[in-house]
């Protein structure tokens, strides 16, 4: 990570720099809203990583746990869906704004949401990409199952999963 860059969990306080990273980062059909986000960092702030470039918000990745195996569409938008101690750690974004993208950093970020992952028990994380970001997901250990049944957003998304050995 580059000298004064630093990654620390969510707060009520990030929303405004969350909901302008979320979009920057996706189209409006698929971005979260900021009271979606609002309610997601209420529900579960110490699920979101924050990468940030002194002050400045740079990268971000979200997500519920959940005991479920599979993300569904339903999870974006009902923060209430998460469990604590639910087995899965989903991820509903790895957001780096257009500036700082192609220098490691959101691999960096991954990596470290997988490490706590791992440290919290849990059994793996599930996420949805597009095709275009599957073989990126994979050099992580992600394995594709496939086009997913989720319609977010008009797109289609492919579940991919990475799942710790016990």
């Amino acid at each position: 990570m580059n000298e004064g860059m630093f990654v620390r969990t969510g707060t009520l306080d990030d929303l405004d720099a969350v909901a302008n990273v979320e979009a920057e980062c996706f189209p409006p059909s698929e971005a979260a809203t900021r009271e979606t986000l609002a309610g997601r960092l209420e529900h579960y702030a110490a699920h979101f990583w924050l990468m940030f470039d002194g002050g400045r918000l740079v990268s971000f990745a979200d997500g519920m746990c959940t005991d479920e195996r599979n993300l569904t569409d339903e999870m974006y938008s009902r923060p209430e869906m998460h469990n604590e101690r639910g087995q899965w750690q989903m991820i509903f974004g790895v957001n780096t704004v257009p500036d700082y993208r192609r220098r490691g950093l959101a691999g960096e970020l991954l990596r470290r949401v997988i490490r706590d992952s791992r440290e919290h028990g849990r059994k793996g994380l599930v996420l949805t990409c597009k095709d275009k970001l599957a073989g990126w997901y994979e050099s992580f250990g992600f394995v594709s199952e496939g086009v997913s049944q989720s319609v977010h957003g008009g797109a289609v998304w492919y579940q991919m999963r990475l799942e710790f050995q016990r």
